[in-house]
């Protein structure tokens, strides 16, 4: 059985944040990117499919109800999901030092203000699973 592994067919991506028109937003470009998807919409909810699912990467807003965004990620951490990757979204500003803190968990991999750009977040999204667009180095 041959295995590609630039393709992002296989990869689950958990999208975590309580606004139901970006979850939407993020969702189509997401699997427009050929990634299959799952959602969230607050920290609990994030913990129990990530648990679940072990999705292969988790989009994360920081600004949650219930339950913080920082709080989500050391909480994975301590049941075992320390290894999914996770881009982390926010609208909060944030210092450069408060930036720095969060990018030293280990399990973020990627960090962009909001709104998030969507050519950017696939980029974030390829480049933390090793994959490819759909298309990029098929040959016709």
């Amino acid at each position: 059985m041959s295995s590609d592994s630039g393709a992002s067919s296989s990869k689950l991506v958990l999208l975590v944040d309580d606004d139901e028109s970006l979850l939407d937003l993020m969702e189509h470009v997401v699997k427009k990117e050929g990634f299959r998807t799952d959602r969230a919409c607050d920290g609990l909810e994030a913990l129990r499919k990530a648990q679940a699912l072990d999705p292969d990467a988790i989009v994360l807003d920081f600004m949650l109800p219930s339950m913080g965004g920082y709080e989500v990620l050391r909480e994975l951490q301590a049941r075992g999901c320390g290894h999914i990757p996770i881009v982390v979204v926010t609208g909060r500003y944030m210092d450069d030092k408060g930036i720095s803190l969060v990018c030293q968990e280990p399990n973020v991999k990627e960090f962009m203000p909001k709104p998030v750009r969507p050519v950017l977040l696939c980029g974030a999204l390829h480049r933390v699973l090793g994959t490819r667009p759909p298309g990029v180095g098929v040959k016709q």
